[in-house]
């Protein structure tokens, strides 16, 4: 059978234009309309990130741009120019097709491998040890998928792959967004998301570039060499971390897609710091990158996404690129939004996706003392009173195991005991979940009156954990036996918050 579907033109990326309107454009549309539509997405948050990385290799290779001016050019110009998209996808329209006989678009077969389900492409679906998360096909009972689905899914999977056995010498390893988040600012439009980030492409940035750098659709063979440091940017981008051959089938439906062939492909260099990623430096083992945590909101990690010049930690590098064009008059000071997008996982095994949304007031960018006093005064004092409220929860714990446990030679109740009954009374998750929003405020304010808004967080830290605590003391005041337990609670709390908010009555 021969089977096609060109990306360029065949609808298959999720767009939403400024009404609400759901949309799928081709890879054309969805760039020389980018102006007039106002999100694009996918089944998931990999997805969205990977669509979003694919276009912007694209818009690199057309239009760089290699300094300020250049990249203000496109900025006035409102729109990507339509005719250097046409020349460039004339050039390359038979490397975007998903089924071209010889060089479908980001695949290549691999002869030691046999058919598998469609199952291990797609990390919603459950495959071997991997659980179902939103979605109840089985590795039995495979998967179906026409070409537009096919499409995101096999983009994201060269993004997000994860390291594991192949069944063959090589294993699987990390795909480049596998682990960490991936940020991107967002504008009104598509087109202001990717021109936000669209970095400065030169010999040096974002990445080290060698005069041969490319997409890998561009590249006689991508796998040539075996190599695993890319030549840059826009090989980092596209970088092909499977060797993935998917194997259509003509239905009375149209043509759909159940087998594939897959094997490990291109191991990524360690290292290689990814540009839209934030990262942590640890003593023992260097950069680490952010990353989700399901017991733990990405706004109390906020002081880590404004650190540019920090030995400690490194901002996303589109942060930098805002601060430098507002700094050069190219942008004007303001806030703008993140989009982070990512996975949690544990070896082989997705636990959860996440979106999050988050606010980026501009000033940050370019105020170290304010930075310092955002991680420092608003959410180092906010993690020392979680300190002080578990403290309080677990003395009270302590007493209702053991009522005497105040007394000389009493018997104390096992630690792992004390844990378990505070850990049950989730006084922190109660504290942490409701100051989110006073947070977003803070974070706002903090910039135009730093002592009143650091009066008002304060304030806010000792009502929510006092909220916290007492709502876990009424169970416990039942019971007439732990108001001891109660009591000791409370004024262990009350102590520790006079330590660590002297500011309040």
């Amino acid at each position: 059978m021969t089977a096609s579907f060109d990306l360029i033109s065949q609808p298959w990326i999720p767009c939403l234009k400024r009404d609400g309107t759901a949309i799928e454009l081709g890879l054309r549309d969805a760039l020389a309309q980018a102006h007039e539509l106002r999100e694009l997405g996918g089944e998931s948050p990999l997805v969205t990130a990977a669509l979003h990385r694919l276009l912007l290799a694209i818009l690199h290779r057309d239009f760089g741009p290699p300094d300020y001016d250049a990249w203000h050019v496109l900025w006035q110009a409102g729109r990507f120019d339509p005719g250097a998209l046409d020349g460039y996808f004339a050039q390359w329209r038979e490397r975007f097709d998903l089924f071209h006989p010889t060089r479908p678009f980001y695949q290549a077969a691999d002869e030691r491998v046999k058919r598998k389900s469609l199952t291990s492409l797609v990390h919603e679906v459950a495959s071997g040890n991997n659980a179902t998360l939103f979605d109840h096909h089985t590795d039995e009972g495979g998967l179906t998928l026409n070409p537009p689905q096919a499409a995101r899914f096999l983009v994201a999977a060269q993004a997000f792959g994860l390291a594991g056995l192949s069944g063959l010498p090589q294993k699987f390893t990390d795909g480049s967004c596998a682990r960490g988040i991936i940020f991107l600012v967002q504008g009104g439009t598509v087109f202001e998301t990717l021109l936000l980030n669209l970095l400065r492409y030169d010999n040096d940035h974002p990445l080290p570039r060698r005069p041969d750098d490319r997409p890998a659709w561009e590249m006689a063979d991508p796998f040539e060499g075996d190599r695993s440091i890319p030549r840059g940017y826009l090989d980092y981008l596209t970088w092909q971390n499977r060797r993935i051959l998917l194997l259509p089938e003509a239905t009375d439906d149209g043509v759909v897609i159940r087998q594939m062939t897959l094997a490990p492909g291109l191991r990524l260099g360690e290292g290689i710091p990814d540009p839209m990623k934030p990262y942590r430096r640890d003593e023992k083992r260097g950069l680490l990158p952010l990353r989700f945590n399901e017991d733990r909101a990405l706004w109390r990690d906020s002081a880590t996404l404004f650190q540019l010049d920090s030995v400690s930690a490194h901002a996303p590098r589109a942060f930098a690129w805002l601060a430098e064009l507002v700094g050069e008059g190219y942008l004007p000071r303001g806030t703008r939004r993140t989009l982070a997008l990512g996975m949690a996982n544990d070896q082989a095994k997705v636990e959860f996706y996440r979106t999050e949304h988050l606010s980026l007031p501009l000033v940050y960018l370019r105020d170290q003392q304010l930075v310092n006093s955002l991680r420092d005064d608003v959410l180092g004092v906010a993690e020392n009173v979680a300190r002080q409220l578990w403290g309080a929860a677990r003395t009270m714990a302590t007493f209702v195991f053991a009522p005497q446990a105040d007394s000389e030679n009493a018997r104390q109740p096992a630690p792992e005991d004390m844990n378990r009954l505070a850990a049950m009374w989730g006084v922190e998750r109660r504290y942490w979940s409701r100051l989110e929003i006073p947070f977003r405020l803070a974070l706002e304010e903090l910039p135009l009156d730093r002592e009143a808004t650091l009066t008002k967080w304060q304030q806010t830290l000792k009502r929510t954990a006092w909220d916290a605590f007492k709502a876990a003391a009424e169970d416990v005041e039942t019971d007439p036996r732990a108001l001891k337990a109660a009591v000791n609670g409370r004024d262990q709390l009350a102590a520790g918050l006079a330590k660590v908010l002297p500011a309040q009555d």
